[in-house]
Protein backbone atom coordinates (compact mmCIF):
# COMPACT_ATOMS: atom_id res chain seq x y z
CA UNK A 1 0.00 0.00 0.00
CA UNK A 2 1.10 3.57 -0.59
CA UNK A 3 0.78 6.73 1.44
CA UNK A 4 -2.25 7.65 -0.70
CA UNK A 5 -4.13 4.45 0.13
CA UNK A 6 -7.36 4.86 2.09
CA UNK A 7 -8.80 2.00 4.14
CA UNK A 8 -12.40 2.11 5.34
CA UNK A 9 -13.64 -0.26 8.05
CA UNK A 10 -17.26 -0.37 9.15
CA UNK A 11 -20.14 -2.47 10.42
CA UNK A 12 -23.78 -2.85 9.43
CA UNK A 13 -26.14 -4.51 11.91
CA UNK A 14 -29.09 -6.23 10.26
CA UNK A 15 -32.57 -5.53 11.47
CA UNK A 16 -34.24 -8.70 12.80
CA UNK A 17 -34.69 -11.28 10.04
CA UNK A 18 -32.66 -9.34 7.45
CA UNK A 19 -29.10 -10.68 7.75
CA UNK A 20 -29.38 -12.74 4.56
CA UNK A 21 -30.72 -9.71 2.65
CA UNK A 22 -27.86 -7.60 3.98
CA UNK A 23 -25.26 -10.14 2.89
CA UNK A 24 -26.88 -10.41 -0.57
CA UNK A 25 -26.73 -6.63 -1.00
CA UNK A 26 -23.04 -6.71 -0.15
CA UNK A 27 -22.40 -9.50 -2.65
CA UNK A 28 -23.81 -7.16 -5.31
CA UNK A 29 -21.80 -4.18 -4.00
CA UNK A 30 -18.60 -6.25 -4.01
CA UNK A 31 -19.22 -7.48 -7.56
CA UNK A 32 -19.94 -3.94 -8.76
CA UNK A 33 -16.76 -2.66 -7.14
CA UNK A 34 -14.66 -5.40 -8.73
CA UNK A 35 -16.16 -4.76 -12.14
CA UNK A 36 -16.39 -0.94 -12.18
CA UNK A 37 -13.84 0.42 -9.72
CA UNK A 38 -10.24 -0.23 -10.79
CA UNK A 39 -8.96 1.84 -7.85
CA UNK A 40 -10.85 -0.26 -5.32
CA UNK A 41 -7.90 -2.45 -4.42
CA UNK A 42 -9.57 -4.90 -2.03
CA UNK A 43 -12.85 -5.60 -0.28
CA UNK A 44 -13.41 -8.05 2.55
CA UNK A 45 -16.87 -8.72 3.99
CA UNK A 46 -17.22 -10.78 7.16
CA UNK A 47 -20.51 -12.04 8.61
CA UNK A 48 -21.17 -12.40 12.33
CA UNK A 49 -24.21 -14.62 12.77
CA UNK A 50 -24.02 -14.07 16.53
CA UNK A 51 -24.31 -10.30 16.14
CA UNK A 52 -26.51 -10.36 13.04
CA UNK A 53 -24.01 -8.06 11.41
CA UNK A 54 -21.43 -7.71 8.68
CA UNK A 55 -18.01 -6.14 8.99
CA UNK A 56 -16.44 -4.62 5.89
CA UNK A 57 -12.91 -3.53 5.00
CA UNK A 58 -12.50 -1.54 1.79
CA UNK A 59 -9.07 -0.62 0.44
CA UNK A 60 -8.84 2.22 -2.09
CA UNK A 61 -5.87 3.55 -4.06
CA UNK A 62 -6.64 7.11 -2.96
CA UNK A 63 -9.34 9.48 -1.73
CA UNK A 64 -10.63 10.04 -5.28
CA UNK A 65 -11.39 6.32 -5.47
CA UNK A 66 -13.34 6.58 -2.22
CA UNK A 67 -15.35 9.47 -3.65
CA UNK A 68 -16.08 7.54 -6.83
CA UNK A 69 -17.22 4.54 -4.77
CA UNK A 70 -19.52 6.60 -2.57
CA UNK A 71 -21.14 8.39 -5.52
CA UNK A 72 -21.31 5.62 -8.11
CA UNK A 73 -21.50 2.26 -6.34
CA UNK A 74 -22.62 2.85 -2.76
CA UNK A 75 -25.28 5.51 -3.38
CA UNK A 76 -27.72 3.30 -5.33
CA UNK A 77 -27.58 0.61 -2.60
CA UNK A 78 -27.79 2.97 0.36
CA UNK A 79 -31.61 3.28 0.60
CA UNK A 80 -32.06 -0.52 0.60
CA UNK A 81 -29.26 -0.92 3.16
CA UNK A 82 -31.03 1.50 5.49
CA UNK A 83 -34.25 -0.52 5.12
CA UNK A 84 -32.61 -3.73 6.32
CA UNK A 85 -29.74 -2.60 8.55
CA UNK A 86 -28.32 0.06 10.83
CA UNK A 87 -24.88 1.44 10.04
CA UNK A 88 -22.23 1.54 12.74
CA UNK A 89 -19.32 3.96 12.75
CA UNK A 90 -17.20 4.21 9.61
CA UNK A 91 -13.45 4.48 10.20
CA UNK A 92 -11.40 6.08 7.42
CA UNK A 93 -7.66 5.47 7.59
CA UNK A 94 -5.62 7.68 5.27
CA UNK A 95 -5.72 11.17 3.86
CA UNK A 96 -9.33 12.11 3.17
CA UNK A 97 -9.96 15.73 2.09
CA UNK A 98 -12.06 17.91 4.36
CA UNK A 99 -14.77 18.26 1.69
CA UNK A 100 -15.12 14.49 1.44
CA UNK A 101 -15.25 14.18 5.22
CA UNK A 102 -18.13 16.67 5.25
CA UNK A 103 -19.91 14.76 2.45
CA UNK A 104 -19.63 11.47 4.37
CA UNK A 105 -21.02 13.08 7.50
CA UNK A 106 -23.72 14.71 5.36
CA UNK A 107 -24.89 11.21 4.44
CA UNK A 108 -25.81 10.82 8.10
CA UNK A 109 -22.97 8.42 8.84
CA UNK A 110 -20.98 8.44 12.04
CA UNK A 111 -17.43 8.65 10.74
CA UNK A 112 -13.95 9.05 12.11
CA UNK A 113 -10.95 10.06 10.02
CA UNK A 114 -7.35 9.21 10.90
CA UNK A 115 -4.16 10.08 9.02
CA UNK A 116 -1.31 7.62 8.64
CA UNK A 117 1.53 7.92 11.13
CA UNK A 118 3.57 4.73 10.87
CA UNK A 119 3.51 1.15 9.61
CA UNK A 120 4.78 -1.25 6.99
CA UNK A 121 3.55 -3.84 4.49
CA UNK A 122 5.29 -7.09 3.57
Amino acid sequence: MTEETVTVVYKWTAKPGHLSTLTEIYKHVTAAMEENEPDALAVDVYVSDDEGAIYVRDEFANANAVGFHLQQTAAPHFPKLLEVATPGAFYFFGDVPTEMQAAVKGMGLVAEFSGHVSGYSR
